[in-house]
């Protein structure tokens, strides 16, 4: 049965309080509190470091098993190297977050290209033959240039998924389309971002109870 996985963008926001973490909750035990509210979180600090065992340890400990973390690929990978010849850093940066993996706790790698990046349907196939086929990866463009069929066709080729990103307006618009793919059999996952405020939190915790009323999300 396909799954919704709702969050945010993190999580180690002491703003959120009082209007998502109780007032007087130590930052310490924000995931854990977090990860009773919401079954998923975007993991930004992959980004410009490598996870460290021991924070992943932490992590898994922290949260229940039904949990998943998606990892933000780091940017070696996609603002550095572009893509290109990143076949022994991303075996590297894969080998940090394999803990989590073995735990079942997680979620797609979001590779998220720059902005300036524009199409290349070459360098992006050869790019997703290197991925081992046990990792779960979703792309973000954020050129337009990339939204184009020859692209779509070579992910579903290599069976990874398209990072959507919505603005609030549109907030309903994306709740109706995670419940298709739900009804399709694929599971689903959505971040809300509003990291200065508790908005995005609060936002994600009712579309998630929204969601679990509806017998087709399972």
């Amino acid at each position: 049965m396909a799954q919704l996985f709702v969050g945010t963008s993190g999580w180690a926001y002491p703003s959120w309080k009082p209007g998502f973490y109780p007032e007087k909750l130590a930052q310490t035990k924000f995931l854990p509190y977090y990860a009773s509210q919401l079954n998923t979180v975007e993991v930004n600090l992959t980004f410009r470091q490598l996870l460290k065992d021991t924070t992943a340890q932490k992590w898994i400990a922290q949260t229940p098993e039904s949990f998943r973390f998606a990892i933000k690929a780091h940017q070696v990978i996609t603002h550095i190297k572009r893509l290109k010849n990143t076949e022994e850093f991303l075996s590297r940066f894969l080998s940090t977050i394999e803990p989590l993996a073995r735990a079942g706790k997680i979620a797609p790698v979001l590779f998220q290209l720059p902005p300036n990046m524009k199409a290349d349907p070459k360098l992006l196939e050869d790019f997703l033959k290197v991925i081992p086929r046990g990792v779960q990866a979703a792309f973000e463009f954020r050129n337009e240039s990339w939204f184009v069929d020859e692209i779509f066709s070579s992910l579903k080729q290599y069976n990874r998924a398209l990072c959507v990103a919505e603005t609030e307006e549109r907030v309903r618009a994306m709740v109706n389309r995670m419940h298709e793919h739900l009804s399709a059999g694929r599971d689903t996952y959505a971040y809300f971002k509003h990291e200065e405020t508790p908005q995005g939190a609060i936002y994600a915790v009712d579309v998630l109870k929204e969601a679990t009323k509806n017998p087709a999300t399972g």
